[in-house]
């Protein structure tokens, strides 16, 4: 009875992925896509192996959706390229690169022509058109302009352990590689916030924010202290 209903199920599904065939749709392997009946996919767009799409999703034309990518009640718009990510209840604007390995929570909205990249997540976030978060990046409760930069190890620092805080990077601002934006602050147009910074009060726009602890060198520190290791 068990292999049974894997048959039904599994002929079920075949029946739906060549429903997308005859619209232009191109499977890698059919055999290994599972996509729900209520899914809408666009012509011209490719779907790799092991791919998840589920509930009330919409795909545009002309997409890449990688292998190992699970999209849940999400839009995605056409020309988007899509890497071995999640994407849940989010939407993704046109032209826009996403992966590998990021994570879109629900209602996460990025624009057109963005780049989320590697091991980046968001969650109740915007992206303006063009912005990029190219790795390692983690934006919560936060809405972020267009053509902004955010570097490597950007964190929006968004909760105190009772409530959750909401920033505001305006367009053309650059976040410079592991930084930290306490909730709740702005960073105005085009202003820069120095690698390695902490960002606890609003930025004005066109201006350079700093703040680091100032690095101290003490030669020979590690010498007198018997412990160069020596070698064999």
């Amino acid at each position: 009875m068990f292999l049974k209903e894997l048959e039904e199920k599994r002929a079920m599904r075949l029946v739906t992925i060549e429903k997308h065939v005859k619209n232009g749709v191109t499977f890698v392997d059919e055999y290994t896509a599972y996509v729900d009946d209520t899914v809408k996919i666009g012509e011209g767009t490719v779907v790799g192996p092991c791919v998840t799409l589920q509930g009330d999703t919409v795909i545009g034309k002309d997409c890449f959706i990688g292998q190992n990518t699970v999209i849940t009640d999400s839009q995605i718009a056409d020309s988007v390229e899509i890497k071995s990510s999640v994407i849940t209840e989010s939407s993704v604007g046109e032209g826009t690169k996403v992966g590998p390995f990021a994570y879109l929570r629900p209602n996460s909205h990025v624009g057109k022509k963005c780049k989320v990249g590697d091991f980046v997540e968001i969650k109740n976030s915007t992206m303006g058109d063009g912005a990029k978060a190219s790795h390692l990046t983690y934006i919560g409760d936060s809405d972020v302009g267009c053509d902004v930069n955010l570097g490597c190890g950007v964190v929006f620092v968004n909760y105190d352990g009772t409530n959750k805080y909401r920033s505001v990077v305006e367009d053309n601002a650059f976040i410079g590689c592991n930084s930290n934006l306490v909730s709740p602050v702005r960073v105005g147009k085009g202003a820069y916030i120095a690698a390695g910074s902490t960002v606890t009060e609003d930025v004005e726009g066109d201006s350079l924010y700093i703040a680091r602890a100032r690095g101290n060198k003490k030669s020979g520190w590690v010498s007198s202290k018997g412990i160069l290791k020596k070698k064999k």
